[in-house]
Order: structure tokens, then C-alpha cells, then sequence
């Protein structure tokens, strides 16, 4: 890295590789942040299982929040920061000082209000509504195969997207149409990755040229100014036992965005380490597996209670509650599978399993894989 990051004549700019990592990283910090929710909204339905199910508007919001500090605070968004870089307003002529290793940002050339809202429109703005056109297009059964298209909530899609009204000739032509605009957008972006590694443009992300801010490394000036504000805040916490109430009051959702530099990265690192410790190629996978030797029977199925629920054995896939197709699997201790909404809503009223009777509660509840 160190050989790429001297090419050149200008020691702030930084290397493509450098852009790419940090964007890396915020992509993961999503599916790493809605793992953590998934599994904490098992044990607390009531209280996340909302959140899980609008988790893009949660992330959308929660990240509005921490790219704004950055960006007043540091000039750079999350990821930027982490791997010390900053943004800065493009100037209309390149000067010296700029390109300089140790002169910071000029005055001029810090993000003000029209550079902060755009780069919060690309950096948050932009990817959720991505985000939902990618989940509308998969709705829609973009992606699957035709084949494994058969449950009654297929069969609804199909209808849909055979309707003839204008709803459903505007699904369809967004069925046809957004695989090329995603393929389009992504050769965009990899021209433009491109024209930045061989030095023909100033920017690795097109709509950096419309923030009117280019990426720059952290210089020396930053990095002893960010010193010196720690510091000053030091002393200002040891004047007084008051002023140190007052400092905690205020410094305190400060802190705690600024502690997402350690929390969310080891976040993701555990996200990956669980990824990747129940791949298929994990050394879990083995030290689980058993010996060879004859297989063991799945248990009994419980007979059913003659006051429960009636279950039809040649209905496979159907809700016993609800009598509609499984949603989001969940087996009861009893061996049963209904909707982990159907199933949770009687647990928690009744205490008991709505076949067999037994006895039965929320966190007893296994999410399953049909």
C-alpha cells in the first residue's frame, strides 16, 4: 500500500485502493448492524421486531445522524474518517498550499452548508432509495427462478405482474428495465473508478464534481489540531466539578458517536467471524460433525390435543393458524411450524402451543429454514 500511496506528485491524494476500502466498510456496517438486531429481536419480539422489519428507514435514520457529525466535526464522512481521509471544497485552482503534506484545509476550502446536505444526499439520501428499488425489483420475483415460483405468495406475484391496468404495466416495465439501469449505473462507476486510478479525473465517484469536494488524506496540521481539541477538552473537564457536569451533558452523544469508530468495526468483525465460522468450509463444520456411524431418528411427532387446532398432514407449508402459507417459519417446542407472527401473537396470549396444548413461550420459539 505504502508503494501506491507515493504515486504521483501530490502526497494527500488518495490511492483508488484507499477509496475502495472505505467504501467496503460502509457497506458492511449495514448487514452487520441488522444481525445484531435479528438476533436481539428473538429474544425481544415486541420490542425490535418492528425495527427488523423497517430496518433500511432505521438505518437511513441512524446514519443521517452520525455522517452529519462527521461531517461538521471532522469533514469526512464514518468511513472516510476511519481511514483518514477528509473532504474537501474543491478549489477553482489548484495552489501549492493545498497540495502541501502539512498545511491543513483552508478556511475557504472546509465544507460549508451547500457541500454538507449534497454529501448527505449521496451518503445516505442515495443508497436507501437504491436499497428499496433493489427489495421492490425482488418483489416483484426479479432474480428468482420461474421454477421455484409455486406457493400461493408466487402465485400473487404472477397475477400482479400480469395485471393490465397501469400499476401493472409500470411493475413490469420496472421488472425489464432495472437490471440495465443497475448494470448501467455500476459501468458508471467503474469508468470513473478508472479515470481516477490512471489520473484523468479528479474524482472516483462522479457526483463528487457536483458536491464540488474532492477526497484528501489527513495532513499534519489535521491530525495536531484534532490533538489540541482533545486536549483543550481535557482541561476544560478537570476545572470544576460543575463544569465537568456540564461537559459530560454535552459532550455525551458526542462520545458516543465518536466511540462508532471501535463499536462498529468490531461490530462488523464479529459479523464476519460468525460468517464465516458457519460457512460450509469452517473448522466448526467438522469439529461438529459426528463420527460415522447409524443416523439418528428424528424424534416423534406429538399427537395433537382433540381441543387444539385441527392439522392437515397433506397440507405441507400451511399455517395451522392463520391456514395460510408459512411465513417466516418458527417451530414451537412442540415440533409444530406456524408464522413466527402467527405463533408469536398466540404464545404470548395463550402460554401454550395451539395443537398439542403444551405449555409453551416466546423465547422457546426456533426460527426454521423450509
Amino acid at each position: 500500500m505504502e508503494f501506491y500511496n507515493d504515486i504521483g506528485g501530490d502526497p494527500l491524494k488518495p490511492s483508488l485502493f484507499e477509496l475502495v476500502a472505505q467504501e467496503q466498510l460502509r457497506d458492511l456496517l449495514q448487514p452487520a448492524l441488522k444481525y445484531v438486531l435479528s438476533v436481539f429481536a428473538q429474544q425481544y419480539p415486541r420490542y425490535l421486531l418492528r425495527i427488523v422489519n423497517k430496518h433500511e428507514e432505521f438505518y437511513a435514520l441512524l446514519m443521517f445522524f452520525v455522517e452529519k457529525h462527521y461531517l461538521k466535526t471532522y469533514g469526512a464522512s464514518f468511513a472516510e474518517n476511519f481511514y483518514g481521509l477528509k473532504r474537501r471544497r474543491k478549489p477553482l485552482i489548484e495552489t501549492e498550499r493545498a497540495k502541501a503534506a502539512v498545511g491543513g484545509v483552508p478556511e475557504e476550502e472546509q465544507l460549508g452548508p451547500r457541500e454538507l446536505q449534497r454529501s448527505l444526499l449521496f451518503l445516505v439520501g442515495i443508497p436507501y432509495l437504491r436499497a428499496k428499488a433493489k427489495d421492490y425489483y425482488e418483489e416483484l420475483g426479479g432474480g428468482i427462478d420461474p421454477e421455484m415460483m409455486e406457493d400461493v405468495a408466487d402465485v400473487r406475484r404472477i397475477q400482479a405482474l400480469t395485471d393490465q391496468s397501469v400499476m401493472g404495466r409500470f411493475r413490469r416495465a420496472y421488472k425489464r428495465a432495472y437490471p440495465w439501469l443497475n448494470a448501467g449505473l455500476e459501468l458508471w462507476l467503474f469508468i470513473a473508478n478508472v479515470s481516477y486510478l490512471f489520473d484523468k479525473s479528479s474524482y472516483y465517484r462522479p457526483w463528487l464534481s457536483w458536491i464540488g469536494v474532492d477526497l484528501r488524506r489527513l495532513g499534519a496540521d489535521d491530525l495536531r489540531r484534532m490533538g489540541s481539541t482533545a486536549s483543550s477538552s481535557v482541561k476544560q473537564q478537570a476545572a470544576g466539578f460543575k463544569a465537568l457536569l456540564r461537559s459530560l451533558a454535552f459532550s455525551s452523544p458526542q462520545f458516543l458517536l465518536d466511540s462508532l469508530k471501535v463499536i462498529l468495526p468490531t461490530t462488523i468483525f464479529f459479523f464476519k467471524f460468525l460468517e464465516w465460522w458457519y460457512s460450509p468450509s469452517s473448522p466448526a463444520r467438522s469439529l461438529s460433525t459426528s463420527p460415522a456411524g447409524p443416523a439418528i431418528p428424528p424424534p416423534r411427532l406429538l399427537h395433537p390435543h382433540p381441543k387444539g387446532l385441527p392439522v392437515d398432514p397433506t397440507k405441507y407449508g400451511q399455517c395451522p393458524i392463520c391456514l395460510g402459507p408459512i411465513n417466516n417459519a418458527t417451530a414451537l417446542p412442540s415440533g409444530y411450524v406456524f408464522c413466527f407472527r402467527c405463533a408469536h401473537d398466540h404464545v404470548e396470549k395463550h402460554g401454550r402451543c395451539p395443537i398439542t396444548l403444551l405449555p409453551a413461550r416466546t423465547w422457546q420459539m426456533r426460527k426454521i429454514l423450509l
